[in-house]
């Protein structure tokens, strides 16, 4: 990599990742409606889930240094809404949190103890990885802070570490002027686990069913069946977000979030100019409270 980033050139980057994951992970909630032809997409307007409104947290947080956990702690805590279809246990730390009970011990205390290993961290990080464009070692670092805030189970954090690696490489492709080798650079950066198993197995599979079948659908709403799909369709479709949307959507299973994965890292590489226009204007309109905050 041979460029240098600056704030708003950083901003830019992220926010165009973030509409390629709100218009996936609206489109993709549309399919547990009535089932979805890209072709003929349903009519406007597509409301977002939990995917957009977390991811849009995050992105009012990024700021030069070690991203901010407290402050992003805190903004879920006030902005998230439980009807954007957050799990029970999501809805639980969240509050918690918002009532005053300090992230770490939140985190920690999911799921009985172990943490959460879901696709939470994964399903928001894409603008992350777009900011830290320039060096894949602290996009990997900053996706390992910013999962750790909802998810302390070393699979929930690989997660967000893995899609935060993979919009970089992305984004790093586009200034770059080039299509990068995706699959082996994120798993090259992602810690030892079930994620990195899967990006491994990803790279010998060339069909989107198979690979649903191979690596799973996010069905389980876990990170080890949901990354290494949806970063196997980025890598499959980097040049192609309507053919990456499809993908996912002809998968099945928590096509919101696969969607929303498979379509931040997408539209880190294309920009904005790879979403279909009219996607773009059928999604519901980001909160107000993300451009008040900076974003």
């Amino acid at each position: 990599m041979s460029f240098t980033l600056f704030p708003g050139t950083r901003l830019t980057l992220a926010l165009e990742s973030l509409a390629g994951l709100s218009v996936g992970d609206a489109l993709g909630a549309q399919h547990f409606v009535t089932r979805v032809d890209p072709d003929k997409p349903p009519p406007a307007p597509w409301p977002w889930t939990d995917d957009t409104e977390e991811a849009c947290c995050l992105v009012a947080v990024l700021a030069d240094g070690d991203f901010d956990r407290d402050a992003f702690a805190d903004l879920l805590g006030r902005r998230h809404d439980p009807y954007r279809g957050y799990g029970p246990g999501a809805v639980v730390m969240l509050r918690e949190i918002r009532e005053g009970l300090p992230w770490p011990i939140a985190s920690a205390a999911a799921f009985e103890g172990q943490g959460s290993a879901g696709n939470g961290a994964a399903m928001r990080a894409a603008p992350l990885g777009a900011w830290h464009a320039d060096s894949l070692a602290h996009a990997a670092a900053q996706g390992a802070r910013a999962a750790e805030v909802t998810h302390a189970h070393p699979e929930g954090i690989a997660g967000g570490v893995a899609v935060a690696v993979a919009a970089a490489v992305a984004t790093a492709g586009r200034l770059d002027g080039q299509r990068p080798a995706l699959l082996r650079a994120v798993a090259a950066h992602t810690p030892d686990g079930l994620v990195r198993d899967g990006l491994l197995a990803a790279g010998r599979l060339s069909d989107p069913l198979e690979a649903a079948y191979e690596l799973g659908n996010g069905a389980r709403a876990m990170a080890r069946d949901t990354v290494p799909f949806a970063v196997w369709v980025a890598d499959r479709f980097l040049d192609d977000y309507p053919g990456a949307i499809a993908a996912c959507l002809r998968a099945g299973g928590d096509v919101d979030t696969t969607c929303a994965i498979a379509g931040g890292i997408v539209a880190a590489h294309t920009g904005v100019a790879g979403i279909p226009p009219a996607w773009l204007s059928a999604r519901e309109p980001l909160p107000a409270w993300l451009s008040e905050a900076g974003g």
